[in-house]
């Protein structure tokens, strides 16, 4: 099957308007939306346009490290949750597009 992967990155301590983490409330806001599966990764370090390095310390009790959210989807959900994000709320939050081809290795037919 061909679509889409959408990617948001954010920091693990940046919140949404509402108080909620974001990306918390980004995975609420898809499942909301009916968005069938989403993941959200924990890197270990990383910086943004603004250069300013975040990393996990061993002595840091919250750390600011960035966070990956990944939702793999047809191109016109992806389109249609991108436009509900945009008119519905005020985001600073980067995202990239890429267009895939996703499947399942199933070798039990379930059928």
């Amino acid at each position: 099957m061909e679509g889409v992967c959408l990617r948001f990155y954010t920091y693990e301590q940046k919140k949404h308007h509402c108080g909620m983490l974001l990306y918390e409330w980004l995975l609420e806001f898809a499942k909301k939306n009916k968005i069938h599966g989403g993941s959200a990764f924990r890197g270990i370090a990383g910086f943004g346009r603004h250069g300013i390095l975040h990393e996990e310390h061993f002595f840091e009790l919250a750390s600011n490290v960035p966070i990956e959210i990944v939702f793999i989807m047809s191109a016109k959900e992806a389109e249609e949750f991108l436009i509900r994000l945009k008119e519905t709320e005020k985001l600073d939050l980067f995202y990239v597009k890429t267009h895939i081809e996703y499947g399942t290795l199933d070798n039990n037919n379930h059928s």
